[in-house]
């Protein structure tokens, strides 16, 4: 598994911690290398990406320095979808020993293939990722990310399983189960989306447990943006320790980028992920520290090799050094998309902006759902928000004051006047995988 990743890595050779401190001229020089592997490995088996270099008068041999990426085109979702399913392999399907797909909600599935040296690097990166988040062996890991052609569950599972410790492969879903589990078996850390884990914790304070009082130390979360305002509930009402994941299907899954004790950003495993921030409108690559849209390339991946795969996450790029120690760039958390962008009345909206202001404002509770109307030709953008049980039995005035300050805390961060609708507890449906924030009923 990559063991030139282990020869000059300062403070040992642990694989779970090695490649993060690479000297940065080191770390460059895998860099490179592997970007020319893997351009001549998508150029002599993907057609589409050939025939897309060669449009530009490009060949493998014009990557003579990792400034050279830039002249590279871009990957984007539909490209997978327009060649569902395998038409992006770079391998043959008798080396192929793993298939993920997403959900196909909103048109043919993605789909992308593993071979046993991606799956090696994938149990590799997700070591790394538990590592940072202070994970080791010993540590009871209760995985409730969903198992399946999702690609969380297997993909935490085989991390935390390669670091020692030992996974319990709950997965999504049962949430009484998954509290039982949580308190007998003794866990110390837990897997899950945000919002599921703020519904368990919920539906813990409903059966009487209260989770400060367990030996769970740690939250591993990702698949779905979070604000800071969720960590801090979520770390005050569970006693832990929250920490922000990052990864996507079409790249490896879970695994690209890790928060570390730090928390000041999430560190890309750049020795085989290689990130840039561009300018979403105009694709043009901005420098470190610049805010834009996160495009990522796989530097090692052989089934399915990603170049220049613009991710629509927004952010930007930190190189100064962490206080971790890590030599490895960290993004900043991501907390809005370029293409989750809603246009209410001329004003840009993002649902992240909407978080941020209720959990402003005391007595609600982190469930929330953006309806959109269309009514005589103009958008309407209603929120449900609920609240406390003992505002929302409270008395009318009481009801009407936590309105009115979160109407006034959604005008300030958003920009313009919504319609609220305070709601009581558990009236929005919870989800076991992603929230689904946005309906969106506006028809033409």
């Amino acid at each position: 598994m990559w063991p030139e990743l282990w020869n000059d890595a300062a403070g040992g050779f642990h694989p779970a911690s090695a490649p993060d401190f690479l000297p940065e001229p080191h770390l460059r020089e895998v860099q490179l290398r592997r970007l020319k592997a893997v351009v001549s490995r998508a150029y002599e088996h993907v057609p589409l990406f050939r025939s897309r270099l060669q449009e530009r008068g490009l060949t493998p041999a014009s990557i003579q320095g990792l400034g050279d990426i830039a002249h590279l085109p871009f990957t984007v979702k539909t490209d997978l979808r327009d060649t569902y399913p395998f038409g992006l392999f770079a391998s043959p399907m008798a080396d192929v020993v793993r298939l993920h797909a997403s959900s196909g909600t909103t048109g043919k599935p993605i789909v992308v293939a593993y071979t046993r040296e991606d799956v090696a690097v994938w149990s590799e990166v997700m070591t790394r990722t538990f590592a940072a988040c202070g994970l080791h062996r010993g540590d009871v890991v209760q995985n409730a990310f969903g198992y399946g052609l999702f690609t969380g569950g297997l993909g935490a599972h085989y991390g935390a399983e390669a670091l020692g410790a030992t996974v319990i492969p709950i997965s999504g879903g049962n949430s009484d189960r998954q509290i039982m589990v949580m308190r007998d078996f003794g866990v110390t850390a837990v897997c899950a989306t945000p919002s599921y884990f703020t519904h368990l914790i919920e539906r813990a304070m409903e059966l009487g447990v209260d989770l400060r009082e367990l030996p769970l130390r740690v939250g591993v979360f990702g698949a779905e943006p979070w604000s800071d305002a969720m960590r801090r509930r979520i770390e005050a009402d569970a006693g832990i320790r929250g920490f922000d994941i990052y990864g996507l299907s079409e790249i490896i899954g879970p695994g690209v980028a890790s928060e570390c004790p730090a928390q000041d950003g999430l560190h890309v495993f750049e020795d085989h992920f290689y990130p840039e921030i561009i300018d979403p409108q105009t694709g043009t690559p901005l420098p470190d520290g610049s805010e834009g849209e996160l495009v990522l390339t796989t530097l090692s991946k052989r089934a399915m090799p990603m170049i220049r795969y613009r991710t629509r996450d927004i952010t930007s790029l930190a190189a100064e050094p962490c206080a971790c120690g890590r030599t490895i760039r960290r993004i900043r958390r991501i907390g809005r998309r370029s293409d989750d962008m809603l246009i209410i009345r001329g004003v840009n909206v993002y649902p992240s902006q909407v978080e941020a202001a209720l959990l402003e404002v005391e007595g609600t509770l982190p469930h929330y759902q953006i309806i959109l109307t269309r009514e005589q030709g103009l958008d309407q953008m209603t929120v449900e928000v609920e609240v406390t049980a003992e505002v929302f039995s409270d008395k009318v005035r009481a009801l009407e004051a936590v309105r009115a300050r979160l109407a006034h805390a959604i005008e300030h961060i958003v920009g313009i006047r919504v319609e609220l609708r305070l709601v009581e507890p558990r009236t929005i449906e919870r989800s076991q995988g992603k929230a689904r924030r946005v309906i969106d009923r506006r028809t033409l």
